[in-house]
């Protein structure tokens, strides 16, 4: 694939796609002989964990050192899991975060639902519910 269908494919921009690269976010992808970028099933597997990694907060540098655990070989597995055990706690917390504010939001519509049916705005709960 092209640089312009892998980033249509991941609606994300050339010089985000050239960065990953650059930075080792993605390993160096082939090239044709004319010197351009030659995207593989491996290279669009890897794009695509940088776009979710990314689209979930997860930083470049944390990606960068898995990239080069993983270039390092097996001998990296157990680091590797620990840095993924890593992220996905940071990601939990992220998404309890964005759960706590989901649960603001809902009462305070409820509040609002409320009053637009009684004509009351009133932020105290039910005493039964």
């Amino acid at each position: 694939m092209t640089i312009k269908e892998v980033c249509e494919k991941f609606d994300i921009t050339p010089d985000t796609l050239r960065y990953y690269e650059r930075v080792g976010v993605i390993p160096e992808v082939n090239r044709t002989p004319g010197g351009i970028r030659d995207y593989n099933e491996e290279d669009i597997g890897w794009v695509e964990n940088a776009v979710c990694m990314r689209s979930a907060g997860v930083p470049v540098e944390m990606l960068i050192e898995y990239v080069k655990l993983y270039q390092q070989g097996d001998e990296t597995l157990e680091a590797r899991k620990n840095l993924l055990m890593e992220t996905k706690n940071e990601v939990q917390k992220q998404l309890d975060k964005y759960q706590a504010t989901m649960n603001k939001l809902n009462f305070k519509i409820s509040r609002y639902e409320e009053a637009v049916k009684t004509g009351i705005l009133s932020w105290e709960t039910d005493k039964d519910g």
